[in-house]
């Protein structure tokens, strides 16, 4: 069992910044692909950006690309989301995911609010 908490959320007005830290339980942090899904009011979850157990980037959605950065630090079992240049639409629930071993885990999410 896996174990991801994130952190970080909060209200920040149109065109600022916020970094999300998502922290993960377990021996093998290293192994795990990690990644970002949000969710809107009303919307499905959809995919933001995942990272593989090294580090490439593998996948970034175009509606966030040239603005978030994700990355990882496995000493630390910790994956990161940079996010820059908020717009109002990037407001959602963020959650955090982890494959491993081909099971996927989830976060309790962190709210992100984007402010005019």
């Amino acid at each position: 069992q896996v174990q991801l908490v994130e952190s970080g959320g909060g209200l920040v007005q149109a065109g600022g910044s916020l970094r999300l830290s998502c922290a993960a339980s377990g021996r093998t942090f290293s192994s795990y692909v990690m990644g970002w899904f949000r969710q809107a009011p009303g919307k499905e979850r959809e995919f933001v950006v995942s990272i593989t157990n090294i580090g490439t980037v593998t996948n970034v959605d175009d509606s966030v690309k040239g603005r978030f950065t994700i990355s990882r630090d496995n000493a630390k079992n910790t994956v990161y989301l940079q996010m820059n240049s908020l717009k109002l639409e990037d407001t959602a629930m963020y959650y955090c995911w982890a494959k491993v071993l081909r099971v996927d885990y989830w976060g309790q999410g962190t709210q992100v609010t984007v402010s005019s």
